[in-house]
């Protein structure tokens, strides 16, 4: 019996302590912060309603919308220029389309879908390679739409040629103003590419006709405008820039009886 008694004491001291609670952790120790939400760059250039959430209210909207978004993006494809920037971006219209009673989205009728091949080409080759991935802001208007906007009477927008977009990686104004004029000095006449800058980051691309216009003073004599009389009715003005932006406002006029300026209405272009 002691032998028995002996050896049961011996298989208790040796049991696992499996049941035993395991020490507890302060959960500041197994809780890594969130990591930080880094801010949309193109939020700013994007009225609501034009933002992803828009696009997908739209294309249910109307059963027609997704029959029409699916041969453009078909015929991008054939071009072999699709998913250089997504195709719902290039989708939409003016920033002004609330105010104007139009769409926030539309698809160019199909005569005007060959007008954008060359634009979307010089877009993937000199220009995404030199500020990294743009998004497009404002892209094909109608006549109407265009009008109502302020933009330039023979807008290259009307024709689906030209695309207003903004750079998703960092940058400045004068940094991206200097580098995008400079591969257009070199390359922009043979895609036949037209660049124009407006607000903050905001700048233009087509593909109707090879011209500059809106550079800034400070890349000015670097960066000289492309601008001929015929092509006025083709270039938008300026967009209203911050007012601490002095190098942005023109010297007063001289004048004996100076009066103040009238507003002047935000052109979209």
């Amino acid at each position: 019996m002691r032998v028995i008694f002996v050896l049961l004491l011996l298989m208790f001291a040796g049991a696992p302590a499996a049941a035993q609670p395991a020490p507890s952790v302060p959960s500041s120790d197994v809780q890594a912060a969130p990591p930080p939400v880094s801010a949309d760059p193109a939020a700013a250039y994007i009225t609501a309603g034009q933002d992803e959430p828009g696009y997908r209210s739209w294309y249910l909207a109307d059963p027609n919308h997704a029959i029409q978004v699916k041969a453009f993006n078909d015929y991008l494809e054939s071009a072999e220029v699709g998913g250089i920037v997504p195709t719902w971006q290039l989708l939409r219209t003016a920033t002004a389309w609330k105010e104007c009673g139009a769409q926030p989205f539309e698809v160019p009728p199909t005569s005007d879908w060959p007008h954008i091949i060359q634009t979307l080409r010089y877009v993937r080759d000199h220009v995404i390679p030199v500020v990294g991935p743009v998004e497009p802001v404002s892209g094909y208007r109608n006549p109407l739409l265009n009008k109502c906007a302020g933009g330039a009477p023979e807008s290259a927008h009307k024709e689906g040629s030209a695309i207003d977009m903004v750079p998703l990686q960092p940058i400045t104004r004068e940094v991206l103003i200097k580098s995008l004029c400079d591969v257009h000095t070199i390359q922009g006449a043979r895609y036949d590419a037209g660049l124009g800058f407006y607000a903050f980051l905001r700048f233009h691309v087509d593909s109707t006709k090879f011209r500059r216009w809106n550079m800034d003073p400070a890349v000015l004599a670097l960066c000289p405008p492309l601008i001929h009389p015929a092509d006025v009715a083709s270039v938008g003005q300026p967009l209203p820039v911050q007012p601490q932006a002095p190098e942005t406002k023109a010297p007063a006029p001289v004048s004996p009886m100076p009066e103040a300026p009238e507003a002047q209405p935000s052109p979209q272009h």
